[in-house]
């Protein structure tokens, strides 16, 4: 299977999950930078960002980075022989060149093309307009969000609406994404907490470097109002959406769903907590004086690990901000597309 996976979301990541159902191997194309701005227009995040995306999600065996974006006959043959491919797989949802042919024409004329179903509720191009419906200021420091939409009338109200996420969050689908298993006995589980918002490679570099102090991860991920209160602005996406993202990472094996702001004593008895860990790099936040990790701290159980990427949520959807008109543009070009997806969508069996 390939694609950009620009701006990561659980919908890549499920689309990845059914590709792997189909056999036992999993091999991802990453298509390249400048094929994207060819097909598309300007990428958000780098390939190197979205390489280690990619190769964070634990269904993924083997990625090839600079994939084009068009199966051609060369590459095809190379998939087949190479990399021994059986099957090429893509969404229900069209995949057009810019002269309006499809891009899995070659696959689906040789019987080496598999369907799945694409996930409801998202795409990076609702992402991309989420963002720039929320904040309306560049600087990262001092981004201000529109107003609640109760406080609205009109097409400011609208907007808003707009903004909001369409996923419908079943038990089904995080049953999907987990692990379904529980710590071993004697098993080292570490604690580490955050919003995970607008899922990057900075969070898979902090997971996995958690992961590796301890036998079992277990990932906090707070809900939307506590960010709300502490950080002055609603996240991007909501509770169910990034804690997909964060269970779609190879090395995560457990996550609390709206867990508490401050790690409790009780919190880490019930969990078994061996160690609580924050990285270096964080959003800002509006509460001062409150220490969220003073219990594990006089327990002698934290620990403060070196984030080795300086990406943040607000430093991503900043690059979009600064490039405004580029992504309204490439927005509106691909919503198009996904509107007439929409209007003539249909059930498809199976996910």
């Amino acid at each position: 299977m390939d694609g950009c996976f620009d701006l990561m979301h659980y919908g890549h990541a499920n689309a990845l999950r059914q590709a792997k159902l189909l056999g036992d191997q999993l091999v991802v194309g990453v298509v390249s930078d400048e094929e994207i701005v060819a097909n598309k227009g300007p990428p958000v995040l780098s390939m190197e960002e979205r390489l280690t995306l990619v190769s964070g999600l634990k269904w993924v065996d083997e990625v090839i980075p600079n994939a084009p974006y068009e199966i051609t006959e060369e590459f095809m043959n190379t998939l087949f022989n190479k990399y021994n491919i059986d099957y090429i797989i893509h969404g229900d949802d069209p995949c057009l060149l810019p002269d309006g042919t499809d891009a899995y024409a070659l696959a689906k004329k040789v019987g080496r093309y598999k369907q799945i179903k694409r996930t409801e509720g998202v795409s990076s191009t609702d992402i991309v307009g989420r963002i720039l419906l929320t904040f309306k200021q560049k600087e990262a420091g001092s981004m201000e969000t529109t107003t609640d939409a109760n406080q609205n009338t009109g097409a400011t109200c609208d907007k808003v609406k707009s903004q909001l996420s369409n996923f419908l969050p079943t038990s089904r689908r995080i049953m999907q994404f987990s692990n379904g298993q529980a710590p071993s006995p004697g098993a080292r589980v570490v604690y580490i907490d955050g919003a995970f918002d607008l899922f990057h490679a900075g969070h898979v570099e902090i997971l996995r470097s958690a992961r590796q102090l301890g036998d079992f991860l277990l990932v906090g991920v707070h809900d939307d109002q506590a960010i709300r209160d502490r950080r002055g602005y609603r996240p991007i996406m909501h509770l169910h959406e990034r804690t997909l993202s964060v269970l779609a990472c190879r090395y995560v094996d457990e996550v609390i769903i709206g867990a508490p702001w401050e790690v409790s004593r009780d919190m880490i008895t019930t969990f078994n907590i061996s160690l609580v860990v924050h990285g270096t790099v964080t959003e800002g936040s509006s509460v001062v004086g409150i220490d969220s990790y003073a219990v594990p701290k006089s327990m002698g159980i934290f620990q403060t690990i070196t984030s080795t990427k300086p990406i943040t949520t607000v430093s991503v959807a900043t690059r979009i901000i600064d490039n405004h008109e580029a992504y309204k543009k490439r927005n509106l070009k691909k919503k198009a597309s996904e509107d007439r997806y929409y209007t003539q969508k249909k059930f498809v069996s199976g996910d």
